[in-house]
C-alpha cells in the first residue's frame, strides 16, 4: 500500500536471485502472483524477502497498491507475511499470516503445505479466506517444505564445476533434483531444465551468473560461477 516511488536500488543489490511467488488471500489481494525478493538477512542469519520493485504498481484490489514482506520475527519465533501500510518502508505494517510450527532452524520460510500460515483474522476480519493451504493459494520458490534443518539436507553436498567456465558446468553430490535456473548479472532467468547432472552454457555471453538448484522438497542452494 504504497503511493510514493523509492529506487530499485535501495532495496536490492545487483546481485539477488531468491525469489517467492505469492497468489493468496484474494478477498484482500485479488487473484494475483506477488513476487518477492530476497533483500538480504537479518540478525539471526534468516533471510528477508520484499515484493519489488516498491513503486506503487502493484494494485491490491479495494485497498490500493500494495508493497507486502516475508520475514523472521525472533521475539515470536515465527515466520510472518506482512503488508505495509504508507510508503514502503515498513516503518507501520500489518499482519497478513503466522506461521510458528514450519522448521524454524531454516533461514527461510515454510510452504503452503508445511506447519500451519495462519490468518491473522484481527487485521482481515477473514477476508483472506482462512488459513494458508495448497487449496487457496500458491506459496513457491525459495521455500521448504521439510523437517530437516537445510544444514543438513542433501542439497548442501552439491557442487558445481569447473569454475570460471566455458561450455559445460557438472553438478555432483547429488541424484534427485527437481530444476536447475541460470540467472544473470540483471537476475534474469537465462537457462533452465529438469535436474541434469550437465548443464551447457557455452552459449551464455561471457559474464557472471548464478546457477540455482532446487530440490524436491523446495530448498534450494545457490552457485555464482563465471562464464568465460
Amino acid at each position: 500500500m504504497n503511493t510514493k516511488f523509492i529506487p530499485l536500488f535501495l532495496l536490492m543489490s545487483s546481485f539477488v536471485f531468491s525469489q517467492i511467488t505469492f497468489n493468496g488471500c484474494h478477498g484482500l489481494l485479488d487473484d494475483q502472483n506477488f513476487v518477492f525478493n530476497n533483500t538480504g538477512t537479518d540478525a539471526q542469519n534468516k533471510k528477508i524477502y520484499i515484493t519489488t520493485p516498491v513503486d506503487g504498481a502493484q494494485d491490491c484490489g479495494g485497498i490500493g497498491t500494495c508493497e507486502l514482506k516475508i520475514q523472521w520475527n525472533n521475539m515470536l519465533t515465527r515466520w510472518e507475511i506482512i503488508a505495509d501500510s504508507g510508503n514502503g518502508d515498513f516503518a507501520s505494517t500489518f499482519l497478513l499470516y503466522y506461521n510458528s510450527t514450519g522448521n524454524n532452524l531454516a533461514t527461510n520460510p515454510p510452504s503452503n503445505s508445511f506447519g500451519t500460515w495462519v490468518e491473522n483474522t484481527a487485521v482481515t476480519n477473514g477476508e483472506c479466506g482462512g488459513n494458508l493451504s495448497t487449496g487457496n493459494s500458491v506459496l513457491t520458490g525459495d521455500v521448504h517444505s521439510s523437517g530437516l534443518s537445510v544444514d543438513h539436507s542433501t542439497i548442501t553436498k552439491i557442487q558445481i564445476f569447473p569454475n570460471p567456465v566455458a561450455d559445460v558446468i557438472t553438478i555432483s553430490g547429488v541424484e534427485q533434483v527437481n530444476s536447475v535456473n541460470v540467472f544473470n548479472s540483471n537476475g534474469q532467468l537465462v537457462k533452465s531444465q529438469n535436474f541434469g547432472k550437465k548443464v551447457i552454457v557455452k552459449d551464455l555471453p561471457p559474464g557472471v551468473y548464478v546457477l540455482k538448484v532446487m530440490s524436491s522438497n523446495s530448498e534450494m542452494k545457490e552457485f555464482k560461477f563465471i562464464k568465460k
